[in-house]
């Protein structure tokens, strides 16, 4: 029940002090100058208790982003694979220096907004769209599982519209000279492998350059990566050329780590591949090529060779069907193909 107690200050000002006592609740106090707006505030507060919609607003209010961030880094980033926690922690950070000082209930979508219009203009949509993914999570688990807002306001924020993503991947005579260039490059002993393997398998840089032999079963013909970019478990064919030379590479291997491409002065980390293949895109005479794209090059390829969609989402470890979507032109001749076999099977006529 709401009792309202008039006081007056030193200047002969008048107040009117609120407070809300339900059984089993905490007290609820406010002052207003005006006697309607206390009376006002003791009704909708009471009704707000009863219906158990109040006490989400009342820790909205207590609690800012900076220590939703601060306990969302402790406790829910460790969970996540040790892949993404990097970049997901810098992401926090940025938006805890934009907006780290507000309570949480006046990080409204409009608030956010001019915060990922700010992050396009700096970096892109695709860039603003990854930070408003973790943004977004944090106050999921602060809306369901803390009970610190009663909504997750970038639910209501719009997403930059991305562009089409890029698909650069080596033609049959660029694929010739790079990989000659590799095996003739003065770090031939594991450039070559490791290029090899990328163009083989579609593994990332980072799933590449971290690998430990005890992911690699050369007997089964096949590699375990139990984290990867999205977070799930990832069994890679390994077959052919590139598992004849990782079984030869294997054999030299340094036994002071178990990295498969070790650094050659810091056997710990991870071999520094910048220069050495800036080295052999130079003498191969290939420009604009990133080592993603050999990525996009394997996706190619097996596209080129029959297979489905489906089929490389599940290879190559897309979250999603749509972010292949940008292989599709490369699948026409393939549909074409199963499309009449189908035609010749049942109407009869050429397959």
């Amino acid at each position: 029940m709401a009792t309202i107690t008039k006081r007056t200050d030193s200047d002969g000002n008048s107040h009117y002090q609120v407070k809300v006592r339900l059984r089993g609740y905490p007290q609820q106090t406010a002052t207003f100058s005006r006697l309607t707006d206390a009376k006002k505030w003791g009704t909708q507060t009471e009704a707000a208790i009863r219906e158990r919609r109040h006490f989400k607003t009342v820790e909205a209010q207590k609690h800012t982003f900076t220590e939703l961030a601060d306990r969302y880094i402790r406790d829910v980033l460790p969970t996540k694979g040790n892949a993404t926690q990097p970049s997901q922690r810098k992401q926090l950070e940025w938006w805890r220096q934009e907006i780290g000082s507000f309570v949480l209930v006046d990080c409204t979508p409009a608030l956010i907004a001019e915060a990922r219009d700010k992050l396009v203009h700096q970096a892109s949509g695709s860039t603003a769209n990854r930070y408003l993914a973790v943004l977004s999570h944090a106050f999921t688990v602060a809306w369901r599982e803390w009970g610190w807002i009663e909504s997750n306001p970038v639910f209501s924020v719009t997403k930059p519209k991305e562009p089409r993503g890029r698909v650069r991947f080596l033609s049959d005579s660029e694929r010739d000279r790079f990989l000659t260039a590799c095996r003739e490059s003065p770090s031939a002993a594991w450039l070559y492998p490791l290029v090899v393997l990328a163009l083989s398998t579609g593994m990332r840089s980072g799933e590449i350059r971290g690998l430990t032999w005890d992911r690699v079963d050369l007997k089964q013909g096949r590699i375990l990566l139990e984290e990867t970019k999205n977070g799930e478990r990832r069994l890679i064919p390994l077959v052919g050329h590139a598992c004849e030379l990782l079984r030869e590479f294997g054999k030299v291997r340094r036994l002071d780590t178990d990295l498969v491409f070790p650094g050659r002065r810091r056997p710990d980390k991870p071999v520094n591949l910048q220069h050495p293949w800036e080295h052999a895109l130079k003498e191969a005479g290939i420009e604009d090529f990133r080592f993603h794209d050999l990525r996009h090059s394997a996706a190619s390829y097996m596209l080129m060779n029959g297979a489905t969609i489906a089929e490389l989402t599940e290879v190559l470890g897309y979250k999603t069907l749509q972010m292949v979507k940008r292989y599709s032109h490369l699948s026409e001749a393939h549909a074409k193909g199963l499309v009449e076999r189908m035609n010749a099977a049942i109407f009869g006529g050429p397959g």
